[in-house]
């Protein structure tokens, strides 16, 4: 059985067109011909001959030392092979990425790398003005190989600003009949996600590291360079966007790493993450490592591992997150299930008097629904849960419910690693609703000294309701704000910083009051979506 894939389109035979010979283009680049006319009436500078009257359309382009480079179009599409980006192409010039007409998409086979990365100990200064790849509204972009990733320097941007009716798209080049020629349909780990290095804060440095301005975090993937002393560093903004079936990585010679959806190295608070729905992702949806950068309407459906992770001293705010468990049909036609984590939250890769400056994560986040199964991940045979403490985490959470029906093979919704115990009394839940079959993975634990049920409800703050409360709306997303079953009142928020949180009435990410919101009808749209794979 093939897996159902939402980006499918009708079946379009077509020959992909390459757009040089290969190489390394900081080295050898190689520039199109403009001058040759393809047997398909399609030529090189992007003009179409057809009876009709049709704009030129105009794949993405860059300067390099040694002239233009450009993607082909085939007359549908535009392609971007090895000569146009690779693992071995760091672009240095703006990149822009127009909608194109009629459903085409922009299609690689490889890398693409923004902005030239280095070592700053080995004599590389990180530009303080780097490339911009920019990605207008309605665009998508295709990946054909856990080879393809988008990674973006130090000192380089990312702007994919798009809008409520024309979102972008990063996802799996296999979702179009026309490049999936053996039938095998989108699935995860089709292509190797999002990596934004950054110059914040990370306790994968020393305090001396970033004082010398030797921070130098090797990233996953094809190995790029991240951290520096900078939490208010901004590497550009992603909103309104769908990242689907990603979260692979480079696996010429090997398996490679365990990649996620979007990974944010160490970037600062200048950045914001705005309306992405992650689907299908193999590893992590968002995974955290340092940095200050904030997070908002992002929803993270079917992804393999955990949907939110943080790691290595995070200290950014998110609110509106929504997170949902469920199952997928592989390409073998098992029925496999999807999700470990809604959150894996570690404090520190490193602690002491050496890297105290950069502290453990310490995030601030509000309205979370996070919805569990009792199943185990195909990933890694761990359970479904809602949250993970690991590694000194401190946290403060507002307005979260997590919702489990169904414990019957065991599992919980809230584990305590050993190490996740060192800062359980700077953990908080306010203003939260527990509404699981099983809740804690292990209920003989005291963190802070008491039981886990007392630290949870945190004098009567938060409540436990158990797996059969009715706290869903019959669309099975949005809180059900007339819930009987839930006593407390949500948390305004207005005690935190307004100028990110915004004020709410309800626990949870959605309320069942909001239907005619934005938010409202991206998770609607993203859920059904989803339900649908």
């Amino acid at each position: 059985m093939q897996l159902k894939s939402l980006f499918k389109v009708s079946a379009v035979a077509c020959a992909l067109a390459l757009v040089g010979c290969g190489g390394d283009i900081k080295i050898n680049p190689t520039v199109n011909d403009n001058s040759t006319t393809t047997d398909n009436s399609v030529n090189n500078s992007n003009n179409t001959s057809n009876s009709g009257q049709q704009d030129a359309v105009e794949c993405a382009s860059y300067e390099s030392d040694a002239g233009t480079v450009e993607g082909t179009f085939d007359g549908k599409d535009c392609l971007y092979n090895d000569s146009f980006a690779s693992k071995n192409i760091s672009i240095t010039s703006n990149l822009t990425f127009e909608e194109l007409p009629d459903g085409g998409v922009h299609v690689f086979e490889d890398a693409l790398q923004i902005g030239e990365d280095g070592r700053t100990d080995d004599g590389f200064t990180v530009p303080t003005n780097g490339p911009t790849m920019t990605v207008k509204p309605g665009a998508t972009l295709a990946f054909k190989s856990g080879e393809a990733i988008i990674r973006i320097a130090r000192g380089a941007k990312i702007q994919a600003v798009g809008t409520a009716d024309k979102p972008i798209t990063f996802t799996s080049a296999f979702a179009y009949d026309r490049h999936d020629l053996e039938g095998k349909g989108a699935q995860y780990a089709d292509w190797g996600g999002i990596i934004i290095n950054g110059n914040g804060l990370t306790n994968q440095c020393t305090n001396a590291q970033r004082a010398a301005d030797t921070c130098n975090v090797a990233s996953e993937g094809i190995t790029s360079y991240f951290g520096g002393n900078d939490n208010t560093d901004g590497s550009g903004n992603i909103k309104w966007a769908k990242i689907w079936y990603a979260g692979s990585g480079p696996r010429v010679g090997g398996e490679g790493d365990d990649l996620n959806s979007l990974t944010l190295n160490a970037v600062g608070s200048g950045s914001s993450f705005d309306y992405i729905h992650i689907h299908q992702g193999y590893d992590d949806g968002i995974e955290f490592f340092g940095g200050a950068a904030n997070i908002k309407h992002i929803v993270v459906t079917d992804t393999q591992d955990d949907a939110i992770d943080i790691d290595a001293g995070w200290q950014g705010n998110a609110q509106f997150l929504f997170v949902k468990h469920g199952t997928v049909t592989t390409r073998d036609g098992a029925i496999a299930y999807m999700g470990n984590n809604g959150f894996e939250t570690d404090g520190e890769k490193n602690g002491g008097a050496d890297y105290d400056e950069a502290p453990a994560s310490f995030p601030t986040i509000a309205n979370v629904t996070v919805i569990t199964t009792d199943g185990e991940s195909v990933r890694d045979e761990d359970p479904s849960q809602a949250h993970k403490f690991d590694d000194a985490i401190k946290t403060n959470y507002y307005n979260v419910l997590a919702v489990k029906t169904d414990a019957t093979n065991g599992t919980s919704c809230i584990e305590f690693k050993s190490d996740g115990l060192k800062n359980a009394a700077e953990i908080s839940f306010q203003n939260s609703v527990l509404a699981c079959a099983g809740e804690f993975k292990d209920a003989t634990q005291m963190p802070a000294g008491m039981s886990v049920e007392a630290w949870y409800e945190n004098g009567g703050v938060n409540e436990r309701v158990g797996g059969n409360a009715d706290v869903l709306a019959e669309n099975g997303f949005a809180t059900n704000t007339s819930s009987a079953d839930v006593t407390i009142a949500a948390n305004d928020l207005s005690g935190l910083d307004t100028s990110f949180f915004d004020t709410v009435n309800y626990i949870g990410a959605v309320s069942d009051q909001d239907t005619s919101s934005a938010w409202y009808k991206w998770v609607e749209a993203a859920v059904t979506a989803a339900d649908n794979d």
